[in-house]
């Protein structure tokens, strides 16, 4: 794994993280979610500049190239779409770590397990059409704890958790 590499975004890495996003509605349409990011073209660019500059965006690069993206972020109650869960519970209260917009065929699970080592509690969630993001976060050992709604449109998002 010695050509693997996680770290903080740059500002030049931006039009390498807008293709992988673009790849990614790509195949998600492809593969029966063409809702999640595709209407609106989630995640805008600016949100990834704020990202960028927050200190919470990622890039994974396998041999120097630029593989993947996500965000993350954790602490104390930090994602206020998680406060309402239904149909459901969280595992476990307490601070806790959150990946989103993750973009990163091929390093998926390094990304997740990078995150979930740095914090041991981590919550994620994705659109009920996304089977391949739901088969990922089984495979890493997360479980599903219910559902959340998201601010940038109505389909309600399955939500995950490992402890």
């Amino acid at each position: 794994m010695s050509d693997h590499l996680i770290r903080l975004t740059r500002g030049e890495d931006v039009p390498a993280l807008m293709a992988l996003y673009e790849d990614a509605r790509r195949f998600m349409a492809q593969t029966g979610n063409p809702r999640q990011w595709g209407p609106n073209r989630w995640p805008p660019e600016d949100l990834i500049r704020r990202d960028i500059g927050a200190g919470h965006s990622h890039v994974c690069e396998i041999g120097g190239r630029i593989a993947g993206t996500f965000f993350f972020d954790a602490g104390e109650a930090i994602e206020p779409t998680y406060a309402v869960i239904e149909d459901g519970a969280w595992i476990a209260d307490g601070p806790y770590g959150v990946v989103h917009r993750i973009a990163a065929r091929g390093c998926g699970r390094l990304c997740l397990d990078w995150a979930f080592a740095r914090c041991g509690h981590l919550r994620i969630d994705t659109h009920p059409d996304n089977r391949p993001m739901q088969r990922l976060l089984e495979k890493c050992g997360f479980k599903y704890c219910g559902i959340i709604h998201v601010a940038q449109d109505n389909d309600p998002r399955l939500a995950f958790e490992k402890v």
